[in-house]
């Protein structure tokens, strides 16, 4: 039977009353023993407390969607109401999944799906980091691997980490583990390789540079391969001479003078492959050139220093931008000083964004208008904000806005609403989803837009819940 809901608050205020009480306490006069076992409490109640979120959380999912509060998904929900990151907010719905209450179809109480990572989190007796470690050990575990020896390994494990094992003791056994396991198991499949294949661009680092990982099939191995042997050959595609040979054979001097490694050659062998693709006809995407789009300021590129901002969120060097423009890359290139003739008021001539205006949209929002949003301009749609077009709204870029597609449906059919003020898409959230948040998104203009007074100009925000 459900907790009466006085029960439960009344609770919840006595948590929060003693969280109150003990941050509000002078350690320094316990002894040294004293200190070490508060210390060692905290850290089991800490662990502990994640348990009644998984069960608020999984409640939450029974009795309702994310469509239906006004997300896109539940991790979304938590990133709006929380202020948390995607990626926390995604491991607390994943931990949700594999650590919280079950339920049948009738509603009979099922064990966790990883009941034994469950009970050892509400004890207390592992960590956040003991239970990422499991969950990435599951994830490398091969799709042969039957429920009772998943369990079996689990209980394993489990038993041991919370009898002491660090998070890199647990790793290590887990890692035996999966060894030990692939010795039995049969040879990889096409099902097991279909599973396994990826690749992932990491995020960009403060010099530019991203790291890459991923695992290739053997057909993606074979195909990159070639192309590396033939554009990754010593004097290919050598960005230090002056006239880089891209095809044919480069002459000996251009051999000579390459003192590239192999893992620059095989870099600059994967450019340009994406400039010969780039080359041909790709169309566009949501509305763009399937190109390089960029935007920079007049004065950055008769500089020649600054960074450029990519349709795709990525920064670019200002001279690397000159010297692609230099060799032949013909980027889409927005330049901020003086007005174009590009007609961007077409008023109900078109439903549709022209290129012209999705090429403005992205040098003025960068990206989804909606906050909390981190999604790129290639990944968003142009919307109509104060009027949609079957309600007579015009296409013209006083009326419109980037929003990705997911944000773009949630203004039609989620509860979402939208203005714009003063230049910028605002966004109203539905109800449940209102915490007082801003109603801008500073992702993409975390310098040009800091935090600005919401509502109507009269310093109070338009939240019911401010």
């Amino acid at each position: 039977m459900a907790t009466d809901r006085a029960t439960i608050l009344t609770a919840y205020a006595a948590v929060e009353d003693a969280i109150t009480t003990i941050n509000s306490f002078d350690y320094s006069g316990l002894s040294v023993a004293d200190q070490l076992d508060l210390l060692s409490r905290h850290e089991v109640v800490a662990r502990r407390m994640p348990v009644a979120g998984h069960a608020v959380l999984a409640a939450l999912q029974a009795q309702t969607t994310p469509k239906e509060i006004g997300a896109k998904s539940w991790a979304d929900v938590l990133i709006i109401r929380q202020h948390v990151s995607a990626e926390e907010a995604r491991r607390r719905v994943r931990d949700t999944a594999h650590l919280g209450p079950r339920t049948t179809m009738t509603g009979e109480a099922l064990k966790p799906a990883h009941e034994h990572i469950a009970a050892a989190q509400a004890a207390g007796a592992i960590s956040a980091e003991h239970i990422a470690v499991m969950n990435k050990f599951f994830k490398n575990l091969p799709a042969w691997v039957d429920v009772t020896t998943r369990g079996q390994c689990e209980a394993t494990l489990i038993t041991n980490a919370a009898a002491g094992q660090t998070p890199e003791e647990l790793k290590a056994a887990a890692d035996l583990q999966l060894y030990l396991l692939d010795q039995d198991g049969p040879l990889p499949d096409d099902a097991e390789r279909a599973r396994k294949r990826s690749f992932r661009i990491g995020k960009q680092q403060p010099d530019g540079m991203s790291k890459v990982d991923g695992w290739l099939d053997p057909e993606a191995r074979a195909t990159l391969e070639a192309v590396q042997a033939k554009l990754g050959a010593p004097g290919m595609c050598n960005p230090a001479d002056d006239v880089p040979c891209r095809s044919g054979t480069p002459s000996q001097a251009q051999i000579d003078n390459d003192i590239r490694s192999a893992e620059q050659r095989n870099h600059d062998a994967l450019v340009a492959m994406g400039r010969i693709a780039l080359g041909t006809d790709l169309g566009d995407h949501n509305g763009l050139p399937v190109t390089v789009v960029v935007t920079t300021t007049m004065q950055e590129l008769e500089h020649g220093a600054g960074l450029a901002l990519t349709h795709t969120g990525s920064k670019l060097p200002i001279p690397d931008l000159i010297r692609m423009a230099a060799r032949g890359a013909h980027p889409y290139l927005l330049v901020f000083d003086k007005h174009t003739n590009v007609p961007l008021y077409l008023g109900r001539a078109r439903r549709t964004a022209s290129l012209g205006q999705r090429l403005a949209l992205f040098g003025r929002d960068h990206g989804c208008t909606r906050p909390n949003c981190t999604a790129p301009a290639s990944r968003s749609q142009a919307h109509h904000v104060d009027q949609d077009w079957r309600d007579d709204g015009k296409t013209d870029i006083t009326n419109l806005a980037l929003a990705c597609g997911c944000d773009n449906r949630a203004a039609d059919t989620g509860g979402w609403t939208t203005t714009m003020k003063n230049g910028r898409a605002h966004w109203t959230p539905p109800p449940l989803l209102d915490v007082g948040q801003p109603r801008t998104n500073q992702y993409h203009h975390p310098t040009l837009y800091p935090a600005e007074e919401e509502g109507d100009g009269d310093g109070e925000s338009d939240s019911p819940a401010s």
